[in-house]
């Protein structure tokens, strides 16, 4: 809120501001692409209504409106307003705002706390807000790009709402743009592919599509429109949202997962090209489809495995990009493929057998017994050598007695060569189904 001693900012330089900072929402009612939170029945729009606000994480992908929307809260709310930042504040900054906070309580009036990026903060950090949450000293909004669930305190989670913001849709930035344009006095100068194409570029980014229409006006010339190609030249092409260690990185790979368990080339295919192009290293990607082949191919295609660790070795020796073919093959050959979990099923339910029963003795006919004392014992009596059963099969018992015969490998009833015919019908199938 200004004041008699708040800096006026000479209007040559307002509009020399950035685009998107001059277009900010100056009421909740002007937040675009939130609807679910700033809408008429809005969670934040509720919240304002019953004249109580509570702590919150604000989550979502960058460009949504977190900051712009924390900061229309306070002053719809009548609270002060404290921005900070969890990249370049510490210890020392957060004493200061609390105490700040303090003094303001004292004389009857609340501070909205908002910190960004607030995921960069030690677990010691986040738990120093929690005192001045339970107190009323600050209502805190933090505002993350990465999961909470897996960046933040449980202690601090359980005392804030989580409200996700979503990428903007086609229509929100839509919007965006003809409130530029408004704002500009001018249309922006893109034909109607070209304008999609913007769109597209933005990635569901509302701070990225104003920046996008701001380089085309910068470039344009008198009376001169862009097309698509002309667009790309101009502002080049913005990265992909895709960040090697964190959400967009599970997400595409959770994506290439299921497609290829699913039966889905064409998806599969589409995942892992993503990943190629926002940078991803083609050798984990070689590593991922070396798992999917042994957890849901198995035994139903043996050859699976051999030609993932074949594609896998074929880039380690090409090299990019010719490398990134062998993988697509190996990806598309996953997707195609029969499926079998059985045996992924079969170690993961051993496994818990062997850590449940704990150090059982093998049955004693099993053991080999090199000297008198152990033939003594038992060990090796009345073991068959299954080469001179009838059929090479003798049938017995090899757990331990006190264990029981237990059954974790269920094959799949079919053999191999009619489960496959079956699968590569099936899926031709589905893809007319897809086209038609």
């Amino acid at each position: 809120m200004s004041d008699l001693f708040s800096p006026v900012e000479p209007p040559e330089m307002a509009s020399a501001r950035p685009l998107a900072d001059r277009l900010r929402p100056r009421t909740l009612a002007e937040v675009t692409g939130q609807e679910h939170l700033t809408g008429e029945d809005g969670t934040l729009t509720r919240m304002i209504a019953s004249g109580s606000l509570g702590s919150m994480i604000f989550w979502g992908p960058p460009g949504t409106g977190k900051t712009t929307v924390a900061r229309l809260l306070s002053g719809e709310a009548g609270l002060a307003f404290e921005q900070i930042s969890a990249i370049f504040s510490g210890v020392a900054d957060l004493k200061k705002v609390f105490d700040s906070a303090r003094a303001r309580r004292m004389s009857g009036r609340q501070t909205l706390l908002f910190v960004d990026e607030i995921h960069r903060f030690n677990r010691a950090q986040q738990d120093s807000f929690l005192p001045v949450m339970e107190d009323g000293t600050v209502i805190l909004v933090g505002a993350t790009t990465e999961n909470p669930s897996f960046e933040l305190n449980a202690a601090l989670l359980s005392r804030a709402r989580v409200l996700t913001f979503k990428p903007h849709d086609e229509a929100s930035l839509e919007e965006l743009l003809r409130r530029a344009e408004q704002a500009e006095g001018k249309p922006l100068p893109l034909d109607e592919d070209a304008r999609a194409s913007l769109l597209r570029m933005a990635d569901g980014d509302g701070r990225a599509v104003l920046t996008l229409a701001e380089e085309v006006w910068r470039a344009a010339r008198r009376d001169e429109i862009f097309d698509a190609n002309a667009l790309q030249n101009i502002v080049q092409r913005r990265a992909p949202v895709y960040d090697k260690g964190q959400d967009g990185h599970y997400n595409l790979i959770s994506a290439l997962h299921k497609s290829v368990r699913g039966s889905d080339p064409d998806a599969a295919l589409y995942y892992l090209c993503r990943m190629f192009d926002a940078g991803e290293d083609p050798l984990y990607l070689g590593r991922r489809l070396v798992r999917m082949a042994v957890e849901n191919i198995g035994l139903a295609d043996p050859q699976a495995l051999v030609i993932c660790n074949a594609a896998k070795d074929a880039y380690d020796y090409l090299g990019s990009p010719e490398g990134e073919l062998a993988l697509a093959e190996a990806c598309v050959y996953l997707a195609t493929a029969p499926k079998s979990n059985a045996v992924y099923t079969a170690y993961k339910a051993a496994m818990r057998a062997a850590k449940e029963n704990g150090s059982l003795l093998p049955p004693k006919h099993i053991l080999n017994a090199p000297t008198k004392l152990m033939k003594g014992e038992g060990y090796g009596e009345g073991y068959r050598y299954d080469h001179d059963e009838p059929d090479a099969f003798s049938g017995q018992d090899y757990f331990p007695e006190k264990m029981g015969r237990k059954t974790f490998y269920d094959p799949p009833e079919r053999g191999f060569e009619r489960e496959l015919r079956k699968r590569l019908e099936w899926w031709q199938k589905l893809r007319r189904e897809r086209n038609s």
